[in-house]
């Protein structure tokens, strides 16, 4: 008997490997954006929670900037999971590093099955297909006011990749 497992698909944006700058960053309230102390302590702890939700056969899709300040993507060899990027505007190593380590490179997409409309950066409105809604990045904690957009930027998905029927479930619930 051949069993097969389904692979799960998850989403996530802004990782910001080595991004020591990030770390100084502040909320509206003058809160840190991220709650490390070091640059260290938030790449362990990405990696950490980023193997603890996606199999070897999972997909993910990163939604851009995944590293800044680091020389090479050997870090990338610790995650889990097939790997698709779509470029942020902090992604900015030689196109062959990055082709080392994800499964394909894009832009933007849609994903008719779910859908959705993939982005690093929040499309224009009249660019989102009627019906579907713009999973994006690049604005981390902030958020739009409106039910065709949803960030995945670590900080608003507890620094762990979000799971498809998670990430389906959430927008059920906004009426979307």
């Amino acid at each position: 008997m051949v069993i097969f497992l389904m692979a799960n698909i998850f989403f996530i944006s802004d990782t910001h490997f080595g991004h020591k700058n990030l770390l100084n960053f502040k909320r509206d309230d003058g809160s840190h954006q991220r709650h490390y102390t070091s640059v260290e302590e938030m790449n362990a702890d990405l990696i950490k929670n980023w193997n603890s939700v996606v199999g070897t056969n999972d997909k993910v899709y990163h939604l851009g900037d995944l590293a800044l300040q680091v020389p090479n993507l050997d870090f990338m060899y610790e995650l889990k999971g097939k790997k698709i990027l779509y470029k942020g505007n902090h992604d900015k190593l030689d196109i062959s590093q990055y082709a080392k380590h994800f499964k394909d490179i894009r832009g933007a997409d849609h994903k008719g099955e779910f859908k959705f409309m993939l982005s690093h950066i929040p499309l224009h409105k009249m660019s989102i297909k009627l019906g579907f809604v713009n999973i994006h990045g690049h604005l981390h904690h902030k958020s739009l006011d409106d039910s065709s957009y949803f960030n995945v930027s670590v900080e608003r998905i507890n620094y762990t990749p979000i799971e498809l029927g998670v990430l389906q479930e959430i927008l059920r619930a906004c009426n979307h």
